[in-house]
């Protein structure tokens, strides 16, 4: 299973990649997508949704389940990623590449309480 150390987690298995000019992108870490399976369906947010840190914005469903993924900041939905929606096994293949959604950080929103890669492992070595 691959943490890597470029990107920042939470502890429900978002990976967040700070795209330094104000937003962040995010999907789901190696291992989500490893307990959850082969996925079949996700449900993106909209563009111009808002969300508080840690309130449902997506869905992904496998075979086996269907999990919520969390915004990780407070913020302002600017872009999704239609390619997993068309496509969601690319999440399987390529967990830190194919990404779900972007938001726009809302002002004062501090990134340093999201978790680093060690941080992270820390959680998954709990499970």
């Amino acid at each position: 299973m691959s943490i890597p150390s470029d990107l920042q987690y939470t502890k429900s298995h978002e990976w967040i990649r700070d795209e330094k000019d104000g937003t962040v992108t995010v999907g789901i870490t190696d291992h989500a997508q490893e307990l959850l399976g082969d996925l079949v369906f996700i449900e993106l947010p909209s563009i111009g949704n808002e969300y508080t840190a840690g309130q449902e914005a997506a869905v992904v469903e496998s075979v086996k389940a269907a999990a919520d993924v969390y915004a990780p900041v407070d913020g302002t939905v600017t872009a999704i990623n239609q390619e997993v929606v068309d496509s969601p096994e690319l999440v399987n293949q390529q967990p830190y590449e194919a990404w779900l959604f972007r938001i726009q950080v809302a002002g004062g929103v501090d990134l340093s309480s999201l978790l680093d890669a060690a941080g992270y492992q820390k959680i998954v070595d709990a499970a």
